[in-house]
């Protein structure tokens, strides 16, 4: 069995009353570890914390922090691999992934902030020739960061990194479904020895450790990732305390496949956008708008893709689709399955749980599952499944699509599939979603906005929108 613990102060520490709550792996079904189950004790002892060591880590040189941060990133290298097995112990997701992408993508967080405040500008304003002004950004202070279970490492570094760059101190909640990788990281931060109290993580339930961060009154800004429902929580409970919040939550993504695509990048790709990480990933593509003349070849490409998808231990490197990440959320996604039978739609692949043998043989897998004749306006095509679920609509015209991707409450990401770039320009504008891809999906460059429109979030994360999240804007005006 595997002890977890809080890092506060910047020692190891196990929660105030003793408690502590079990961690299983999704692909095994079992208790691997126990992990601190905080209460809101242990968060006023992160913040006490964190208040002591803001004056000197929000007075530090730049070049300071970025050291610092740079060894982090060095450090989380050579323990690269030891990230990647605890990323997928704790999700349920294929090793290989983790290897390829997660971590290596939380290594670049903190190496993309290290040097981005290295490169950092002033606004300067003349007033005619009366005065000038200029523009100072300030730490915020103390910044509450709560990251989800799905990409745990990967989003978790994607909050704190600016947080820490722009000289801020944290208090930060990983999911208490996936801790293993953040109490791994709280060690590579002592190897480097990061200043006590600059950065705090506190395991713990939402309803325990979470609220406390979010009504806390010594902590300024609060960035969240998760469900839309938990968002709308954390706004009520902030707003009275006028905290800054950027809430990046949930999202219903379309991709737009028109009939002069790249048939098989299109196919290939798509796929992907669907299944990636077993659909749990905010991005997916889970609704798959096909214009008619395309439609029935590209139905019958796409699910026969889908079929070679392999389920399997996420151990093995041969494996497409791990586990879920519990029991609890898979019968979630069989319940949608039900109900888009119900709704009149056909399942034309998966829609059943998947059983192993051997070491997997109670893990949570799921045949990812493909359908179509479901009215765009359904249940189905309108709330988030979150899982290995994808539906195929026709349309026959660029208003019917945009009619189609739009009517839901959500607006984070879609993708676009064409070959002709006016169409490609005039559909991206009219899309309403944070993040357009065309021809692409997940291809990111950090320093860009990232975040969605409607219910899925308020804010931009990434680049300089999240430094300034993380900062106070003051302006200075001197007359001349």
């Amino acid at each position: 069995m595997m002890y977890l613990w809080n890092y506060v102060d910047g020692t190891l520490k196990e929660a105030s009353d003793g408690g502590w709550f079990p961690v299983h792996e999704p692909a095994t079904g079992e208790v691997y570890a126990m992990a601190p189950d905080s209460r809101a004790e242990d968060i006023d002892a992160a913040i006490e914390a964190a208040l002591s060591a803001f004056s000197a880590w929000s007075t530090s040189a730049a070049a300071e922090r970025s050291r610092l941060m740079h060894r982090i990133a060095d450090l989380m290298q050579t323990r690269l691999e030891d990230f990647a097995q605890a990323e997928s112990r704790d999700t349920g997701k294929p090793v290989w992934l983790a290897r390829m992408i997660d971590i290596p993508r939380a290594i670049d967080n903190f190496r993309f902030f290290a040097g981005a405040i290295l490169h950092s500008s002033s606004e300067a304003h003349q007033t005619d020739t009366i005065a000038l002004n200029y523009t100072l950004r300030q730490p915020i202070g103390i910044a509450g960061c709560i990251s989800p279970w799905n990409l745990p490492l990967y989003l978790f570094t994607w909050k704190i990194a600016p947080a820490l760059a722009a000289g801020n101190c944290v208090v930060a909640k990983p999911s208490e479904i996936t801790p293993a990788t953040a109490s791994l990281f709280a060690e590579i931060c002592m190897e480097a020895r990061l200043p006590a109290g600059v950065l705090n993580i506190v395991h713990g339930s939402g309803e325990n450790v979470g609220a406390a961060i979010t009504t806390h009154p010594d902590i300024a800004a609060v960035s969240f990732t998760g469900g839309t429902a938990t968002g709308a929580t954390i706004a009520r409970n902030a707003a009275p305390l006028f905290k800054k919040l950027s809430l990046e939550l949930g999202g219903k993504n379309a991709a737009l496949v028109f009939a002069d695509c790249d048939f098989e990048e299109t196919v290939e790709t798509v796929v992907g956008s669907a299944f990636s990480n077993q659909g749990e990933v905010c991005l997916c593509s889970s609704r798959i708008f096909i214009e008619r003349p395309l439609y029935e070849r590209f139905r019958d490409a796409f699910v026969e893709r889908v079929r070679e998808l392999t389920v399997g231990d996420p151990l093995d490197d041969s494996t497409r689709q791990g586990a879920l990440i519990s029991p609890q959320h898979m019968e979630k996604v069989l319940s949608y399955i039900a109900l888009a039978r119900e709704e009149g739609g056909r399942i034309l692949c998966g829609g059943e749980r998947v059983q192993l043998e051997g070491r997997c043989a109670g893990g949570a897998f799921f045949s990812p599952t493909v359908i179509e004749g479901l009215p765009y306006n359904c249940r189905t095509n309108q709330e988030e499944i979150f899982g290995p679920v994808a539906t195929l609509l026709p349309f026959d015209s660029e208003a019917e699509v945009l009619t189609m991707a739009n009517a839901t409450r959500y607006g984070l990401a879609a993708s676009v599939w064409t070959s002709n770039l006016t169409r490609a320009h005039r559909v991206a504008a009219a899309l309403q979603a944070g993040i357009v891809w065309v021809n692409c999906w997940m291809l990111r460059d950090l320093r860009t906005p990232f975040g969605g429109m409607k219910q899925s979030g308020v804010g931009r994360e990434g680049g300089w929108e999240a430094l300034h999240f993380f900062t106070e804007a003051k302006n200075v005006c001197i007359k001349l």
